[in-house]
């Protein structure tokens, strides 16, 4: 089970697909050797980022085109 979960996340985010969107994203950079924002006990670059969404440390920003 990937902790925190989407439901207690969504506050943050508009909606899921963006908090699917946005998290993707980061664990993407992770992945790819970004530093992590916080300070985390998991190697999981999901988990990883939605711990920095839950936390507030990353925020969405979609351009509307």
């Amino acid at each position: 089970m990937i902790y925190p979960s989407a439901d207690k996340i969504d506050k943050q985010v508009e909606s899921k697909y963006a908090l699917v969107i946005l998290a993707a994203k980061r664990a993407k950079q992770l992945k790819e050797g970004s530093r992590p924002l916080i300070k985390t006990e998991s190697a999981n670059p999901l988990t990883v980022a939605l711990e920095e969404i839950a936390n507030g440390s990353v925020v969405h920003q979609f351009d509307e085109t």
